[in-house]
């Protein structure tokens, strides 16, 4: 009797792991799309800012020092 009821305890427990761990991986989905949209949205804000040209600077190189 003893064995039967420490089976049924096992069981018990688990079952309430399993379903635990089910909305446990519901809730580790929803952080992992919820970071992945935050990253994409800081990735595109920072293409935007990389396409956009410099307001005071120029790529030509100057010879302020060429003599010395």
């Amino acid at each position: 009797m003893k064995s039967i009821k420490s089976l049924f305890v096992v069981i018990a427990l688990a079952a309430s792991s399993l379903a635990m761990a089910e909305g446990g991986a519901d809730r580790t989905f929803a952080r992992m799309e919820q970071a992945s949209k935050v990253s994409m949205e800081a990735y595109q804000l920072a293409q935007q800012q990389k396409n956009e040209s410099p307001v005071a600077g120029t790529k030509a190189k100057t010879a302020d020092h060429a003599n010395c």
